[in-house]
This record gives structure tokens, sequence and C-alpha cells, in this order.
């Protein structure tokens, strides 16, 4: 009687450990696909959100490119008529490639596009357009004084940016990107605007109108 006892015990155990191990691998099956599941979502998500910021940023590239074609340098910005003319940008670049994309190849008259990307705040005498993201706000006080001093074309997407001193801020008004001018900024970095770029602007702040 003991022995049979024994054995039925044995048995029961057997059986639950089958059924113990049974669950145990559709948990973790179970698990393995809610992990997938969330890779997944992750992954569309973050696609997602670099197809719309490509979006945005391949515009915003295209204004820059156009900006240049209506703004006048002063004659000592560059060394001769072949120097090219340089973009910066500091941080993290918003563009992920666009801008250099957008410019590769392409001429202001005999002057060529050259695009450097700072990761922190350096000297600017170099850029002749300078782009100051949304990330970089803290720096704008710096980076404003050193670019009316050494006529660089500032351009920003922060709130309120050209308001408070940059020479062209982006605005988005609804689904589209427009830009505000501040013809006053740009007027004390002797850097003249041309009246068909002022005429594109959502707004005009302060100066006279210009060439």
């Amino acid at each position: 009687m003991d022995h049979t006892g024994t054995a039925v015990r044995a048995e029961h155990r057997k059986t639950c450990s089958a059924n113990a191990r049974s669950l145990c691998r559709a948990l973790r099956r179970l698990a393995q696909a809610i992990l997938a599941a969330i890779a997944a979502l992750t992954l569309v998500c973050a696609s997602l959100a670099q197809t719309l910021a490509t979006g945005e940023y391949d515009v915003k590239a295209a204004f820059l490119f156009h900006f240049a074609q209506f703004v006048e340098w002063p004659g000592e910005t560059f060394k001769d008529a072949n120097s090219p003319l340089t973009y910066c940008t500091i941080g993290d670049d918003p563009f992920h490639g666009a801008l250099d994309t957008i410019l590769s190849g392409k001429t202001l008259g005999t002057r060529p596009f050259h695009v450097l990307h700072f990761k922190q705040s350096q000297e600017i005498q170099g850029c002749q357009v300078l782009f100051i993201g949304a990330g970089e706000r803290k720096l704008l006080p710096e980076l404003l004084a050193k670019a009316k001093t050494n006529s660089v074309l500032t351009v920003g997407e922060s709130e309120h940016f050209a308001p408070e001193g940059g020479m062209i801020g982006f605005v988005l008004e609804g689904n589209k990107i427009r830009f505000e001018i501040n013809l006053e900024a740009a007027q004390k970095a002797r850097l003249k605007i041309s009246s068909r770029l002022l005429a594109l602007a959502k707004g005009v702040i302060g100066g006279q109108r210009g060439t």
C-alpha cells in the first residue's frame, strides 16, 4: 500500500512538474511576444518621429539655401570671390544631414557652399550663416553677440527668436513653416537683406527696409 502511494505521489509530482514546465514555456513565449510587440511599436514610433522631423528640416534646409541669395555680406567677409559661403550649426545636428545634402554641389555665384557642425559653442568667425536649434537656446546671448560683431546671419527656431535679437526666426503657422526677420539686428551686423525676402516674411522687426 505504501509502495503504491509512493508511486502515485511520484507520478503526481511528475505530472505537476510537466505542467509547470509547460506553463513556464507558455509564459516565456508570451513574454517574448510582448517584448517583440513593444520593440516593434517603439521602432514604428521612432521611424514616424524621424520622418516628421526629416520633413520639417528638409523645408528649413531649403529656406536656408534661399536666404543666402537675398543677403549681402560686407566685402571684407570673404578673402576672395571664390571663398566658400559657410553654414554652421551648433550642438546636435537637427537636419540629420539634410542641410549638407541640399547644399551639396550648389554655389552662390562663384562661391561654393560649405557646412560645419559644431558640437559646442565655438568661434564663429568663419561662418556666414549660423543656425541655432531650439535645444541651444541657452547659448543665444553669447552666439548673437558674436554674430553681430562678425557679420553672421543668425537663423533659429526657438520661440521669439527674432524678437529676442536673432535675425531670421522660423515660426510654425498651422502646418506651414514661415519666418520672421529682425531687420534691425541684421543692419547692426552690417548685413543687407533684400526687400524681396522681406516681402515674404511673416513679420519684420525694426530698421529700414532692405535693398
